[in-house]
């Protein structure tokens, strides 16, 4: 992933300023996410923040949120622009928190620079630090096959949900809900909650 730390790094601040405050947000999406946080308890990991807007919003919703980002520019803006919030250089491929630790986590658009063979690594780190009851929101963009596309800043991937929801089940996930949204002028793009079982 380190071309995809690269990439973003050069083009941080343009991201940052067309992206990255919760006025980007779609209505919908935010609302989608602020239904998902109220309901969790414990630690919250934003996995792969960005400049971290969404990590200050969940923190402004009295969530205990910490963010990690693969680009250093990210990092550095979010610590500068959303200070009392912990921010940290970290890969969702090897998240640094230990086993069961965290009580949600959102990956909003994080996982779209992992080709097939490599999307499994992060979904079984998500499964491994969530303890049982814990629940992910995961941002994709969504397509009737799996399939690569343009990206703006670095080569990314389209899904269709029920090949992520079948990849998030194998690493240990229950669907909770799964939503898709089509809007004109846009790529198609989806969410799905899922959880961590309870502990038999």
């Amino acid at each position: 992933m380190t071309d995809v730390a690269e990439a973003y790094g050069r083009r941080a601040a343009e991201y940052t300023r067309v992206l990255g405050t919760m006025a980007a947000a779609h209505p919908s999406d935010r609302q989608l996410v602020e239904t998902w946080a109220d309901g969790i308890h414990g630690r919250v990991l934003d996995a792969g923040c960005g400049p971290g807007h969404w990590s200050a919003h969940l923190a402004e919703r009295g969530l205990d949120v910490r963010g990690i980002d693969l680009a250093p520019e990210f990092v550095e803006t979010a610590r500068a622009n959303h200070p009392g919030i912990r921010f940290d250089v970290g890969t969702i491929d090897a998240i640094d928190e230990t086993d069961a630790a965290l009580g949600g986590m959102l990956a909003w658009f994080s996982t779209i620079h992992h080709a097939p063979p490599a999307i499994d690594v992060p979904f079984a780190e998500f499964a491994r630090v969530l303890r049982p009851g814990g629940t992910l929101v995961l941002g994709f963009f969504d397509a009737d096959a799996v399939e690569p596309f343009g990206h703006a800043v670095v080569g990314a991937w389209r899904w269709p949900a029920a090949e992520l929801e079948r990849r998030l089940e194998r690493a240990g996930f229950d669907i909770l809900e799964t939503h898709r949204r089509a809007t004109r002028g846009e790529r198609p793009v989806g969410a799905i909650l899922c959880r961590r079982p309870d502990a038999v």
